[in-house]
């Protein structure tokens, strides 16, 4: 089964309780382990990485040097695209316009699952892990979580890269590509943003996006689905028992 075609390839309705089942196996147990991936690094950067981390430094006092009007302006525009609030709205609107145009409940909440699956990590590694911000002055008000890994980055990369999953079935050619390259790009400016804005070290923002494509890969796969050969012979295989019910009921 290819895996940008999954949900084309097997559109059958799940049994709630299965889809449950799927999703406990196939997604939050291995976001369990990338939290534990996450958490080791981070302790790692303030232990035996620890040189690394001054080195970042410099990252955010050259950055905070070149701030001017213009960048600080646009660069809030481009940080807002990761606020909670803006990532939780645009997926319960887009969640639910594909429920509408599908009516399958089972491929529109993959968006929501991926930022949930997110915010989870994040929440938890932040809170274990505690590094402190980078020592610039900051644009923005930092929430009360520590400064690794990225939430901002995070949220933003898992909800457009399901986003771009999804627009993979778009059939007009020049909007799927308009919609994919949105996909790239908006988790690409926040990234830019938080780093300039004083809020994050590289490091921050890089585990971020790891944080955001794990999780939006297994919110893509958390349910299991039949390659198309399998479809077509279960079809089958159901058509000709039909068939032969019909013919055993008229002898």
């Amino acid at each position: 089964m290819a895996f940008l075609t999954r949900w084309d390839e097997d559109q059958s309705r799940p049994a709630f309780r299965s889809a449950l089942r799927d999703l406990a196996v196939r997604a939050v147990l291995p976001a369990i382990a990338l939290f534990g991936v996450i958490v080791a690094f981070g302790y790692v950067l303030k232990g035996p990485l620890l040189e690394l981390s001054e080195d970042e430094k410099e990252i955010n006092r050259d950055l905070q040097a070149a701030r001017d009007d213009l960048w600080n302006s646009i660069t809030n525009l481009m940080s807002m695209i990761g606020n909670t609030e803006y990532v939780i709205g645009v997926c319960v609107v887009v969640v639910g316009l594909v429920w509408w145009r599908t009516k399958q409940w089972w491929y529109a909440v993959v968006p929501g699952i991926a930022i949930s699956l997110q915010a989870t990590v994040f929440v938890t590694a932040t809170h274990v892990v505690g590094r402190t911000r980078p020592t610039v002055e900051r644009l923005d008000p930092t929430p009360p979580t520590s400064s690794f890994p990225s939430g901002h980055v995070g949220a933003s990369t898992a909800l457009y890269a399901t986003f771009a999953l999804m627009a993979t079935r778009i059939d007009n050619p020049l909007v799927r590509r308009l919609t994919i390259t949105w996909c790239v790009l908006a988790p690409a400016f926040v990234t830019g943003a938080r780093l300039y804005r004083g809020a994050h070290h590289v490091t921050d923002v890089v585990f971020g996006i790891l944080n955001g494509v794990v999780c939006a890969v297994l919110a893509w796969l958390y349910l299991r689905r039949r390659s198309a050969a399998e479809v077509q012979a279960d079809s089958s295989a159901d058509t000709a028992d039909a068939a032969d019910a019909t013919g055993q009921t008229r002898a």
